[in-house]
């Protein structure tokens, strides 16, 4: 193979575009700094303390949010950390490790690498030199550590890293969750509880609460949550129907007076049809395991998870979805656009009714979408990086493998940023929806 030095221009010194250019490519700040601009001192331990604060804050709302946010920090940073190692184990210079994005709260130098916590929670980054070719801000003597200049398996495999991490995780916590609770089937107990009584409603206002295990309705048993809905519009609007339900182990009736549904539009068959505001659920039948089936099923499980998932990302992301979801005329959860703040109020009513291995779980679930995710062959993405790897191995292989391509990223930074613009947006829309219309 002939000099890869050769192949690239020398490094001048970065415009404000070019460093805009490759913070969108890169994934992170190309910004270096000296050690006496890291963001220390007691500004930096203020901001510290400001986050840990936050932190209590969140436990006292919840203590199911707490755990969610927590392990969901830990993922990001792990994610991180696969790229981290691995570009150190394959000799790349990594001169960046940072939590959260935007201007600096705390930052400390090890070596060549400053670590710290960025302002805004929007994900985390690590900075390898030289990325691709428009990364010019390098050194002559840093040349040969930088990404681009490293063989195809060693970029494959650092770019890859972050979402390998995630399978890794999520197998480690569906291990946890199989020995513990054993592992979820498609059976439910033959039973009906009320997962959430929503307040203002009619059944809450009669007195029935969460917990509650609902016997009958009107004297008609119930034997799933799937039937509570048609079996309260068998009755009329105004009707006073008795609900006989199960709390705290002993059995007791309650009058509940039926409202008539208006959340939906006129058209909807549903309008004013008999209405109560809760929100049921049958228990799940775990299967149970033991430690080594556990542990097998926990890998095997990640396939249908990770193909579940890539189906949902076809799904959330179809513009044509958020658009119907945003004016109405769509409430399919399965298409709908969710961000972590729905999640992490999703982990709240999961805890509740599962406790600490329904929260793990889900958080299993979200590591193998991040993963797939992650994993597209979109820059700025990791797969889109991964995508850019193949394209430069394979018009080496065209010619005959003994000159080293570099591809020409720069043109790709109209999609890349469309990219990023998409994916704001779509952000914004499942904040919104989250917000105004909680799963």
């Amino acid at each position: 193979m002939t000099d890869q030095l050769e192949q690239l221009p020398p490094p001048d010194p970065m415009t404000r575009a070019d460093r805009f250019r490759s913070e969108i490519v890169a994934g992170g700040s190309a910004e270096e700094v000296s050690d006496d601009d890291l963001a220390g001192g007691w500004r930096g331990a203020l901001a510290m303390a400001a986050i840990a604060g936050l932190f209590v804050w969140l436990y006292t709302l919840s203590v199911w949010w707490f755990i969610f946010v927590v392990g969901l920090m830990i993922s990001i940073f792990l994610h991180e950390a696969g790229h981290f190692m691995t570009a150190k184990w394959t000799g790349m210079k990594v001169t960046q490790f940072f939590m959260f994005m935007g201007p600096r709260l705390w930052s400390f130098r090890r070596g060549e690498t400053e670590y710290g916590v960025r302002l805004l929670p929007l994900g985390a980054f690590v900075r390898i030199i030289g990325m691709h070719r428009i990364d010019t801000d390098v050194a002559p003597e840093d040349e040969g550590r930088t990404y681009r200049q490293k063989s195809f398996p060693r970029r494959i495999l650092v770019i890859s890293a972050g979402s390998i991490m995630h399978m890794i995780i999520a197998v480690f916590l569906l291990f946890i969750v199989y020995v513990g609770q054993g592992e979820r089937t498609d059976a439910v107990v033959q039973e009906v509880y009320v997962a959430q009584a929503i307040d203002g409603l009619p059944a809450e206002q009669a007195g029935i609460r969460d917990g509650d295990q609902i016997i009958s309705i009107g004297g008609i048993e119930l034997t799933d949550a799937s039937e509570l809905g048609s079996v309260v519009r068998d009755f009329e609007p105004g009707e006073v129907v008795d609900f006989v339900v199960v709390r705290d182990g002993a059995e007791q009736t309650i009058p509940v007076g039926l409202g008539s549904r208006t959340d939906v539009p006129e058209s909807d068959e549903l309008f004013g049809t008999a209405y109560i505001g809760v929100a049921p659920s049958s228990p799940i039948v775990y299967e149970e395991h033991g430690v080594f089936g556990a542990a097998g099923n926990a890998v095997v499980d990640i396939v249908p998870v990770a193909w579940q998932s890539t189906q949902g990302v076809f799904k959330a992301l179809n513009p044509i979805n958020v658009i119907s979801h945003l004016d109405g005329s769509n409430d399919d959860p399965t298409t709908r656009p969710v961000t972590l703040v729905g999640v992490t109020a999703v982990s709240d009513d999961i805890g509740a009714a599962e406790g600490i291995f329904g929260v793990l779980w889900l958080l299993a679930v979200l590591n193998v979408f991040v993963g797939v995710f992650n994993m597209f062959p979109l820059l700025p993405l990791d797969g889109g990086h991964a995508a850019v790897a193949v394209y430069e191995r394979v018009r080496e292989a065209i010619r005959g493998g003994h000159e080293r391509y570099f591809a020409d990223v720069e043109r790709l930074m109209p999609l890349a940023m469309g990219v990023v613009i998409f994916l704001f947006a779509f952000m914004f829309a499942g904040l919104y929806l989250d917000i105004t219309q909680p799963l």
